[in-house]
């Protein structure tokens, strides 16, 4: 029978399909059997890690432990990024987004800005977004600057807190960016208070909803891809919801509002794929209270 089927020598299909399972519902993530291998290949470090002989230990473990299922997830989560890491983001970012956000909310005082960086990894793309809003606004010290960023991830958080980076994750960033907003130490690079303070890290997952308040730009970037159709909506939906009117939602180029049943306005930006929501779209009234959800 397929589910007796052993991979990697020890895990069988009904053994994986069982953790896959547990996965899912308690994270949204999806590992479909494109990912069966990579899992496989990491409960079985895993295990060996906990000195487990069998897989049905590793399942019992997880099941009675929420320090064990944690341990395990973390294990599984791929944080492989790096500062600007998709330029032409970036690029649409600083000349079409936040030149338009200026031009919108230039004579409000306070002028504020209110950025959400969803699955922030260690860091990289929040502090992305902070220097590129440095650069891009003139006069940024005299805006009201919130970069909320979020992981599922303790350990990517904390990272991220530390802001150290090695020199290899710079390299799509000018040398006036990384003497403007980094100190070298010890052939590391730290993110200077500037920049560090804008941002707020904050463990949450995205399968569970959690109401933050509003935002003129949200990314999701590579995200949505590991979670079912239905999810991938509804997180979509609850985008949509959360942004300004006008304000922009930045997903992965393999990554589509086009399901989700809610209006965006479409341009392109080089190979960058900007969502709007319609300036004139109504604010619906969230009931949430913000207390739910894994924070």
């Amino acid at each position: 029978m397929a589910e007796k089927q052993t991979i990697n020598g020890t895990l069988t299909e009904h053994e994986l399909s069982e953790l896959c399972t547990l996965i899912e519902q308690r994270s949204g993530i999806v590992l479909d059997q494109s990912r069966h291998r990579f899992f496989a290949a990491r409960v079985q470090d895993h295990m060996a890690e906990r000195r487990l002989a069998r897989p049905t230990e590793l399942v019992q473990l997880v099941r009675s432990s929420n320090v064990e299922y944690d341990a395990l997830l973390e294990r599984l989560l791929t944080q492989e990024t790096s500062f600007h890491r998709y330029p032409s983001v970036f690029s649409a970012l600083e000349k079409k987004v936040l030149a338009e956000m200026h031009m919108k909310k230039f004579w409000e005082n306070p002028r504020s800005l209110r950025v959400w960086s969803a699955a922030c990894a260690t860091g990289e793309e929040p502090y992305s977004i902070a220097m590129t809003i440095c650069d891009a606004l003139e006069f940024a010290e005299a805006w009201n600057i919130h970069i909320l960023a979020t992981d599922i991830s303790r350990q990517a958080l904390q990272h991220a807190e530390r802001g150290i980076y090695p020199a290899r994750e710079l390299e799509a960033l000018s040398p006036k960016q990384i003497e403007s907003y980094f100190t070298c130490v010890n052939g590391q690079y730290m993110v200077r208070p500037r920049i560090r303070n804008l941002v707020s890290f904050v463990q949450m997952n995205l399968a569970q909803s959690v109401y933050m308040g509003r935002f003129d730009i949200i990314f999701c970037m590579n995200v949505l891809i590991y979670f079912s159709p239905e999810r991938q909506a509804a997180l979509i939906q609850r985008f949509h919801e959360y942004l300004e009117p006008g304000g922009y939602l930045f997903l992965g180029h393999a990554e589509s509002v086009a399901k989700a049943g809610v209006k965006f306005e479409t341009s392109v930006l080089g190979d960058c794929i900007l969502y709007k929501k319609p300036a004139n779209a109504r604010r619906a009234v969230n009931g949430g209270n913000g207390n739910g959800g894994r924070l």
